[in-house]
């Protein structure tokens, strides 16, 4: 996120809420999430294409592996690319697979498509920008770069508003990194503190070939009404297509709306029809030829134990999937579930902070104290924002306190010296279980910028497999057992003093946050 704050919150009035109404789930295990498919894409497979990652260097050296070994795809899409030695290393990788994949008989098939957000990656004089100059630059025809730039940062509010400032309008903050049909999924970006000490979620999903398909056709859907990088470090748009700034905002956002809308439908119509045929071939009086010739082929897959579903919000162009889900999941949570809610940015909307108050299942808050807020320590407006989110979280707390929800809704922060912390996402535990049979993974924070400023995605993994949800309470277990509950007496401490006026201003800004 920006290092500013910002007094963009006085340039640009905030949007209103909008609840979606909940959808009532079915009452079997995990069967009982199947309703999100009526929203986007079901996805079965087998648990065991499923790896959580639990630190940022194994994150790290995932990811140069699997970008030497790639050989038809490698789609990134992220907030930025750092500009340091590690993310040097990263370009270099990508520079000798396309190297090589040049060199092969015949035409080149590996194709690199890098998503980034316009304003974060041209900070600075050196930026991503710069860093992937020289790939379009040896490979144009098999490298693109596109930069999103949001629709609401246009006229004289783009002029005056300075750099790092005009972060806080609306950014590109999808993260999936792609490698064929290998996919991870994660809150971390492009940036050696994400490979080092910046604490994240990260999870592969190992030859997906569908799910690979749907993100490569989302990355290529949002690039196509983005900013596309040119060799000369100018910008400019795929011909025909509506400016995100200097054209009409409205034609614009109906133009995005109609792309990505697309690519969910025409993946969800696919998996629904996948469904059927699967369902109709596994049916008795299904002709045992056509399964002996299938298992012959070797296509016979093995039944699923898991399903992924996409969650997309982006609310400047009028989808909210991932709001309507997230909000029904914390609605319908019976009485005895538990749900572990992690975020390094602890800023919920109002919606969410009504449904943890006004709903029956016990709640375990995970977020950073001011010590591993990204942050801490810095200087000029940029260093009151860990105060800021202290500010927010003592109102919630007070608010516990006064509905009596202690018990029930526990507040615990992250704290590792030397560390910075960036997980979000959540694990529901059904009541009576010691196992989570649902998380949700991906960029959100579950703040009002996730909601309605931002791009994001995360998906839904719903599993009935023991060992993957045993590698999903592992992972809960490890980010929890670095964290310290919340009580009063954590708001006496001398580092949780906050000044007037951060009191005074938090309720100005805390929308752009």
């Amino acid at each position: 996120r920006s290092s500013w704050l910002l007094l963009a919150p006085l340039l640009t009035p905030p949007v209103p809420v909008i609840t979606a109404p909940p959808c009532s789930l079915c009452p079997e295990g995990a069967h009982r999430f199947q309703w999100i498919r009526n929203l986007v894409p079901e996805f079965g497979i087998s648990s065991s294409h499923v790896k959580v990652l639990s630190s940022p260097a194994e994150f790290y050296e995932l990811l140069k592996v699997q970008i030497k070994a790639a050989k038809q795809r490698v789609v990134m899409a992220s907030l930025y690319l750092g500009t340091g030695l590690l993310e040097q290393e990263l370009v270099d990788c990508l520079e000798e697979t396309l190297e090589k994949s040049l060199q092969a008989k015949g035409s080149p098939d590996l194709r690199v498509s890098i998503l980034l957000d316009y304003t974060r990656g041209s900070r600075g004089r050196k930026n991503s920008r710069t860093m992937l100059i020289p790939l379009l630059q040896r490979f144009p025809e098999q490298v693109r770069v596109s930069l999103f730039h949001t629709p609401n940062l246009r006229g004289l509010l783009r002029l005056l508003i300075p750099e790092r400032f005009n972060e806080t309008i609306g950014l590109q903050h999808i993260k999936v990194y792609l490698f064929d049909d290998n996919v991870i999924l994660s809150g971390a970006n492009l940036s050696d503190l994400y490979f080092t000490n910046r604490q994240d979620r990260y999870v592969l999903l190992r030859d997906s070939p569908e799910i690979a398909d749907f993100f490569t056709e989302l990355v290529d859907a949002i690039g196509d009404v983005s900013l596309q990088l040119q060799q000369d470090d100018t910008v400019q748009m795929m011909e025909g297509m509506v400016h995100p700034y200097q054209g009409d905002r409205v034609a614009y956002c109906e133009i995005a709306n109609r792309r990505v809308m697309e690519v969910i439908n025409s993946a969800r119509t696919r998996q629904e029809l996948l469904h059927a045929k699967t369902f109709h071939s596994n049916q008795p009086g299904s002709s045992l030829l056509s399964q002996q010739g299938s298992q012959a082929s070797g296509s016979l897959k093995p039944e699923p134990d898991t399903w992924i579903y996409p969650l997309i919000q982006m609310k400047p162009f009028g989808i909210q999937i991932d709001e309507m889900v997230t909000e029904t999941l914390l609605t319908e949570a019976e009485r005895d579930a538990r749900i572990y809610l992690t975020t390094g940015y602890f800023n919920l909307t109002q919606a969410y902070m009504d449904l943890i108050l006004g709903t029956r299942a016990e709640y375990r808050i995970l977020l950073a104290s001011p010590e591993v807020n990204g942050f801490f320590g810095a200087k000029g407006v940029a260093g009151a924002i860990p105060a800021a989110y202290v500010y927010i979280e003592h109102q919630f707390y007070s608010e516990v306190c006064y509905l009596q929800q202690q018990e029930r809704v526990q507040l615990q922060e992250y704290s590792r010296t030397g560390w910075t912390f960036h997980a979000k996402g959540l694990w529901l535990y059904l009541a009576g279980s010691d196992l989570p049979c649902l998380t949700l993974i991906g960029s959100p924070n579950f703040g009002y910028r996730s909601v309605h400023r931002d791009l994001e995605a995360q998906v839904a993994i719903v599993t009935e497999n023991k060992a993957l949800q045993q590698q999903l309470h592992q992972e809960q277990e490890q980010l929890y057992l670095c964290s310290g509950v919340v009580s009063a007496s954590t708001f006496e401490q001398p580092n949780r003093y906050v000044k007037l006026w951060v009191k005074l201003v938090t309720p100005l800004i805390k929308n752009f946050f």
